[in-house]
């Protein structure tokens, strides 16, 4: 386990709050991910996971990095040699990781989200030294036998993270760390609560930052810089201006560049989205008594948001967004879509029904990662919001 806070050499204490955002940008956005070789160097061993959500209590509680696998803004050279055309970016950028070398793992774990994710593993193992493994979430959420065979399925991965970390994890290895996750996700909330509240404190793409910056250094380390710019953020000199309240729909898996995010920020004020969900997957405390493997199994079923990558019948995805625009204040939708992302533009269309239903109006699009001219989407966009302004 690393030594040393992984974060210390890239940003400062005396660094302004626009200096520390400036700082973990650039972070978030190095396709070499400097916290993970820093990790690395000191000794540390990496988990990566790939989207969209992963029980990093488990990794964590035997000393290992949880990387979140997102992809990168790199081309795909080697990754392209291995996978169709017509698939969607993340998964070979997050290949392409692993064949340059760009990052070093010691576990990867993937899940069968999608028809082209669930053979990410395999191809993946194929190519590197490293286990690679696949963590079967429930197909059916509403099955009495889900959480039985979800804290089984953990259980096999808490072992195959023992054999790699060489840690034998124990319970209250667990609870400890469930614990540290608890309050990263109440930071989370509060991080989302200012978004919701005073969104003129805090651009999305800032937001977006500051939460991506979980999947790349320890949650305690996490932990510790929100509370550090958390109240420097609600103490923020900003004034509201006239932009429109929006919620963002469609960054569940492949996630859409800053500067998309940006440049929706310079007309809108995205109050609520599903970026990062999987960080955010869980949305109340998980009790640190009992069963820890199973707790965590029933958060996930129980006390969880939604997404295209999970069917439940007790949560409606179509109803779940519109409760979720209404609990954010919103009077508008972004509707985006990953290119070439089935699961994602086959719920497009039903949150647009819905949306017709009720009356809300929306903005459709799509997006890669690789994205370099918003030009045309911020045309359409201000165009848009004019039609609700002054119509």
């Amino acid at each position: 386990m690393a030594a040393e806070p992984i974060l210390a050499p890239f940003i400062a204490r005396s660094q302004s709050l626009d200096g520390i955002l400036s700082a973990l940008r650039d972070l978030v956005e190095d396709p070499t991910f400097p916290t993970v070789r820093r990790w690395r160097e000191q000794g540390g061993k990496v988990v990566g996971h790939f989207q969209v959500y992963f029980p990093e209590e488990i990794a964590e509680a035997a000393g290992l990095l949880a990387f979140k696998v997102r992809g990168a803004p790199v081309e795909a050279m080697q990754a392209e040699a291995r996978f169709g055309s017509y698939l969607c970016s993340i998964l070979k950028t997050s290949l392409e990781l692993a064949l340059s070398g760009a990052v070093e793992l010691d576990l990867f774990v993937s899940h069968p989200i999608c028809d082209a994710a669930r053979n990410l593993a395999a191809i993946w193992g194929r190519n590197v030294p490293y286990p690679c493994e696949i963590l079967y979430l429930p197909q059916n959420a509403n099955s009495r036998h889900a959480p039985a065979f979800l804290r089984d399925e953990y259980g096999r991965l808490q072992r195959t993270i023992e054999a790699v970390s060489g840690h034998l994890i124990s319970d209250d290895d667990l609870h400890r760390s469930m614990a540290v996750f608890n309050e990263n996700r109440r930071l989370l909330r509060r991080l989302y609560d200012i978004k919701r509240e005073t969104p003129w404190r805090l651009a999305v793409d800032e937001a977006y930052v500051l939460m991506a910056l979980g999947g790349l250094i320890p949650r305690v380390e996490h932990n510790d810089l929100l509370q550090a710019v958390l109240p420097q953020i609600e103490a923020r000199a900003a004034r509201p201006q006239d932009k429109i309240r929006v919620v963002f729909e469609g960054g569940f898996c492949e996630q859409p560049p800053l500067d998309l995010l940006r440049s929706i920020g310079q007309t809108c004020y995205v109050v609520d989205d599903d970026l990062l969900i999987g960080l955010r997957w869980i949305l109340d405390d998980i009790p640190l008594d009992g069963d820890p493997l199973l707790s965590l199994a029933t958060a996930y079923l129980e006390a969880s948001s939604y997404s295209p990558v999970q069917h439940d019948l007790r949560k409606p995805k179509e109803k779940m967004l519109l409760e979720r625009i209404r609990g954010a204040g919103a009077s508008a939708a972004i509707l985006a879509a990953a290119k070439m992302c089935e699961p994602g533009l086959e719920d497009q269309v039903g949150y647009a029904q819905a949306l017709d239903e009720t009356g809300l109006p929306y903005f459709v699009t799509e997006f890669e990662e690789r994205m370099t001219s918003y030009d045309q989407l911020q045309v359409q966009l201000e165009t848009f919001v004019e039609n609700i302004l002054f119509f």
